[in-house]
């Protein structure tokens, strides 16, 4: 582990609020662990894939023909039972360290549906939630459409007839694409794969760090105004996984004595062909890497916080197909998932927001350039095309 990260990792998280008369995640009564969700069997693909083009109008032979990629492993998606590992290791972390934090989950697209557990934690009278999203990076659908879906939530349990009064409030907590806590699995990730690697070549590997292609004018227009590019330069969601990628490339130096040159490529495109996505696309990055003489390649899916169908299908299958007929030696490293280590990362945000929340100053813990995030997303932060109400931000109704 380098300086820099031994310095960060050991920063006192579990202090901020320590011992203060209404516990250290004071003001707050809940976590929510809100999530993309996925069908648990072949019944569920179709009407998963509904929920998730819901209003697009795609015809249900287009989704059967998608949800292949479902089928191809049973119709389950990893990524629920992904979630409830993660649950089983916030709640241990949590209780390890005497933090009184009930744990809720919810999806977006399937069950456990965000508005069922939205009505059991007011029915359970929690009234401050902090909300810890599966998407690590600034982005329209990483995050301000789960503020979206929030606040359509919150909209619902009002039209239901929950008074103000009674009405959760909600806090999303902060990007933690540069926490310690979730990129110092990912390191050790990459050290692991590139062990897997024959010897002969594993000196001369490049890493071909991976995440989810978006539009570009999606990217361009990812976080803060400030951060906003054009000509798909790809705003806060290109910088931050660039700056994170050079924390992991430069911790990968330090450990091996051997510097692997490295891009950031994207794999997962969707939507119409004559829309501009980020390039390049891992497949195609394997191929020119193979016609460039390259050894051997360890592929590191930066995006995704855990081994979810993107990874297994775009990354295990795909990606790994192509590479075996090129004949190129590759290795894919592991994602953080329910990583003890992710799990006390979690915490360390959860403290920090709430002794923000009752005026303290606290430390925040961040490798890299670009620093923390901010906690609320001002207005014009990740737009959509066509303008929604979104909670957990400056322009919140339901502040």
């Amino acid at each position: 582990m380098s300086d820099q990260l031994r310095a960060s990792a050991s920063a006192p998280a579990s202090a901020a609020g320590a011992g203060t008369a209404e516990g250290p995640a004071a003001p707050y009564d809940a976590l929510l662990l809100l999530s993309f969700g996925g069908p648990e069997g072949p019944d569920d693909v179709v009407p998963f894939l509904e929920n998730v083009t819901r209003g697009r109008g795609i015809p249900r032979e287009r989704l059967k023909e998608v949800g292949q990629h479902y089928f191809g492993f049973g119709g389950v998606s990893p990524i629920n039972g992904q979630n409830r590992e993660l649950l089983d290791a916030l709640r241990k972390d949590f209780a390890e360290h005497g933090l009184d934090l009930p744990v809720y989950w919810g999806n977006r697209n399937w069950a456990p549906y965000l508005d069922d557990v939205m009505r059991e934690m007011a029915a359970d009278g929690r009234r401050r939630i902090a909300v810890l999203a599966t998407s690590a990076y600034a982005s329209y659908s990483g995050c301000r459409q789960y503020r979206e879906n929030l606040a359509d939530a919150l909209a619902l349990l009002v039209g239901e007839g929950v008074a103000e009064a009674d009405l959760p409030k909600v806090d999303k907590l902060r990007h933690y694409f540069n926490h310690p806590g979730f990129v110092q699995p990912m390191i050790d990730g990459v050290l692991a794969a590139l062990e897997s690697l024959p010897a002969e070549v594993r000196s001369g590997a490049r890493l071909a760090f991976t995440t989810h292609s978006i539009p570009n004018a999606a990217a361009d227009t990812s976080g803060p105004v400030e951060a906003h590019t054009a000509d798909g330069e790809g705003g806060a969601y290109v910088a931050q996984h660039l700056d994170v990628a050079k924390v992991v490339a430069d911790a990968v130096r330090a450990e091996t004595g051997t510097e692997l040159p490295w891009e950031l490529v994207y794999q997962s495109r969707s939507g119409a062909p004559h829309i501009p996505w980020l390039e390049p696309d891992i497949c195609d990055h394997l191929e020119a890497l193979h016609e460039a003489g390259t050894p051997a390649v360890v592929m590191v899916p930066i995006g995704f916080v855990s081994d979810h169908m993107e990874v297994l299908y775009d990354l295990d299958t795909e990606a790994t197909a192509k590479a075996a007929e090129l004949g190129l030696p590759i290795a894919r490293s592991a994602t953080v998932g329910s990583d003890p280590r992710f799990a006390a990362a979690v915490r360390d945000l959860v403290l920090e927001r709430a002794a923000t929340e009752r005026g303290e100053v606290v430390e925040r813990c961040a490798l890299g350039l670009l620093g923390a995030g901010q906690d609320l997303c001002a207005v014009g932060c990740c737009p959509a095309r066509a303008p929604r109400p979104a909670a957990a931000g400056v322009d919140s109704p339901y502040a």
